[in-house]
């Protein structure tokens, strides 16, 4: 049985756009026509523009095999980050590997929190120490350092493979004699003190975690995933570090799951912090707490 129907010898690029979009439809895949035009592209070398420009080119066999196999991987729920080994967060292209969560959109609003702080206190010229704390691919750290030009930074990470990602990334965004990795629990050994740090830790409540969609939750790895029982252990240990690792009016910024603000904040306050009202994402789903110590 064919993976896409009707994906055979003599068909051209626009036929195979539309088959394989088809057929991701019929999957139920919510952006089909992207994922589609993402995947051909990706097969054939071709971006978007010179896909059209070649859209009654008739595809070799061995073309067609490579669609077909990127097609059915889709149809896995696989996303199409990890097909591709990459993702564009902030505007930097990351590798990703089975090792490190995706970057999301949301995520990108612990960036612009984080920024609105420098910007108010003036620091963007200086030279800021950042944190991030559960760095995975070291998206938020490169982000940051991509907008701070004076900064350095420290990511720190349980999983060994994970911190081989992101040293990678740094050396492809050309960040490496700005940033340094740590194999740490949280930031466990790490030595402070830090202007500003960001984490985008596992928030998710164990018992919710067969509830997500497959592509999170057969993909991503389980701990960057997993906060347990209530979602919040991330949250109670950088609550607890914390104290020992920000500067003097620095702040910290972490990424938060729909309907936590009230808990985060909760375990931020016994822990001594001040917390400020949380940043929305483009959602408008309550998506970043900043918090720091009263002077």
């Amino acid at each position: 049985m064919r993976v896409i129907a009707g994906l055979k010898d003599g068909a051209s690029v626009s036929e195979a756009l539309h088959l394989v979009a088809q057929a991701f439809r019929s999957a139920g895949l919510g952006e089909a026509d992207v994922d589609a035009r993402v995947i051909v592209g990706h097969a054939l070398h071709l971006d978007r523009a010179r896909l059209i420009a070649r859209s009654d080119r008739i595809l070799e066999a061995r073309e067609i095999t490579v669609i077909s196999a990127l097609a059915a991987r889709r149809l896995r729920r696989e996303p199409v980050s990890r097909i591709l080994g990459q993702k564009e967060f902030w505007s930097l292209t990351l590798t990703i590997t089975p090792d490190v969560l995706v970057p999301r959109p949301e995520t990108e609003t612990v960036v612009e929190a984080a920024l609105d702080f420098i910007e108010r206190n003036g620091l963007r010229m200086e030279k800021v120490r950042v944190l991030d704390i559960g760095t995975g691919s070291g998206a938020l750290l490169l982000a940051l350092l991509s907008e701070l030009p004076n900064a350095k930074g420290t990511g720190t990470d349980v999983s060994t493979a994970a911190l081989k990602v992101a040293r990678g990334n740094a050396a492809r965004c050309e960040f490496e004699s700005r940033c340094n990795f740590i194999a740490s629990d949280i930031a466990a050994g790490v030595r402070g003190p830090f202007d500003l740090i960001v984490s985008n830790p596992p928030y998710i409540a164990n018992e919710e975690i067969a509830s997500l969609a497959p592509e999170v939750r057969d993909y991503d790895p389980m701990i960057a995933l997993d906060g347990g029982n209530d979602g919040l252990v991330a949250y109670r240990a950088i609550a607890a570090q914390v104290k020992q690792l920000l500067a003097p009016g620095g702040r910290l910024f972490v990424e938060i799951g729909a309907h936590q603000e009230a808990a985060v904040h909760t375990v931020f306050i016994n822990a001594g912090l001040t917390v400020g009202i949380a940043r929305k994402d483009l959602a408008g789903i309550p998506r970043v707490l900043g918090a720091g110590f009263a002077p």
